[in-house]
């Protein structure tokens, strides 16, 4: 459909009541772009790598609230399919199919919707995933913010492959494949409470290529972490625990734009614990290190990756930072969050 018989310019609740008028804004907003397989309510998938002997499949889900909801580098619809394809990259799986469920508030912008689901068949097509299902509900004015959308995907873990945290051993290299926090200072300046001029935008984009080129280039990769909420602290806590090792980190090794740290400075805020939504760290046998950081510069994703530590015995204390001064920091979990509605 071509979307013609739509002629409103805002969501009503009409929209989502089940008649004529929902289906115009399926049909005029998301099908036209999605272009779904079949009109079923579910969707049938086929794919020859599922045929493939002791393959598995991978499945994950998320749901996104990010607040405002166009932001500098991206928006809603982009942040969504980065961030359900990146899930299932850092495992190991190729990233295949996804479905995409919305949460639309009365009086919506049709226009901004249709912003955001051209985005997401954008990133779709550049991360070479399909969009094969959906849905949409309307609540009232109040009830949402605009729009929330929900994702669920499906990729393929190829036989042999065995990405799990619990495989680091000390001596692996830890490696980010670019710099850091610039999602989580682009969303704060872009909500405009603090008044801050910057040209940061947010890191949002896929790594499943970037994923595909280390795997081969490194085929002992233990393990990797996007690291979103919580920032690389988090992400690295979470390997680092579940490993059973301490990570240590180099202060002056950790990739950090002057405006992200400067802004982190004025406001009282941790780098480290900053949201990222394009930024992965990954650990590898220090052996294939190199090797890993070459195939990560030569995609677009990881430019500007670096090795940032290792994994080191246990020592009580999961991860740890080695200060710019030659002293040392402990790097621990939040207990809440520095920024919320970041994704």
């Amino acid at each position: 459909m071509d979307g013609s018989r739509l002629r409103d310019d805002y969501v009503t609740l009409a929209h989502g009541g089940g008649g004529k008028a929902m289906r115009d804004l399926i049909e005029g907003v998301f099908t036209s772009v999605f272009r779904p397989a079949s009109a079923e309510d579910q969707a049938r998938l086929t794919h020859a790598a599922l045929a493939e002997p002791g393959a598995q499949l991978a499945f994950t889900t998320d749901s996104f609230v990010v607040d405002p909801v166009e932001f500098p580098g991206g928006d809603i619809g982009k942040i969504a399919v980065c961030g359900t394809v990146n899930d299932l990259a850092v495992g190991g799986a190729r990233p295949l199919w996804l479905s995409a469920a919305f949460i639309i508030e009365e009086g919506c912008d049709i226009a901004l919707l249709r912003r955001i689901v051209a985005s997401m068949q954008a990133e779709a097509d550049a991360a070479g995933v399909q969009i094969v299902t959906g849905d949409t509900k309307v609540v009232g004015r109040g009830s949402a913010d605009r729009v929330y959308v929900t994702t669920a995907g499906v990729g393929v873990i190829p036989t042999g492959r065995d990405l799990r945290a619990d495989t680091v051993r000390p001596g692996d290299v830890a490696i980010v494949n670019g710099v850091l926090g610039d999602h989580g200072a682009a969303i704060l300046a872009a909500r405009g409470d603090m008044a801050l001029s910057t040209d940061i935008r947010s890191d949002c984009q896929s790594l499943s290529a970037l994923m595909e080129a280390v795997i081969a280039a490194a085929p002992g990769t233990r393990a990797a972490r996007d690291a979103t909420r919580g920032g690389l602290a988090s992400a690295l806590n979470e390997l680092a625990t579940a490993a059973g090792v301490t990570v240590e980190i180099e202060e002056e090794a950790l990739p950090l734009r002057p405006e992200v740290r400067g802004m982190c400075e004025i406001l009282g805020l941790d780098p480290l614990y900053l949201a990222n939504e394009g930024t992965l760290v990954l650990f590898v046998p220090p052996d294939q290190a190199d090797a890993a950081l070459a195939a990560m510069r030569a995609t677009p994703a990881g430019q500007g990756a670096v090795a940032i530590g290792r994994a080191t015995d246990p020592g009580g204390i999961p991860v740890v930072m080695r200060t710019a001064f030659g002293g040392q920091r402990i790097v621990d979990m939040l207990v809440g969050d520095q920024l919320p509605r970041i994704c």
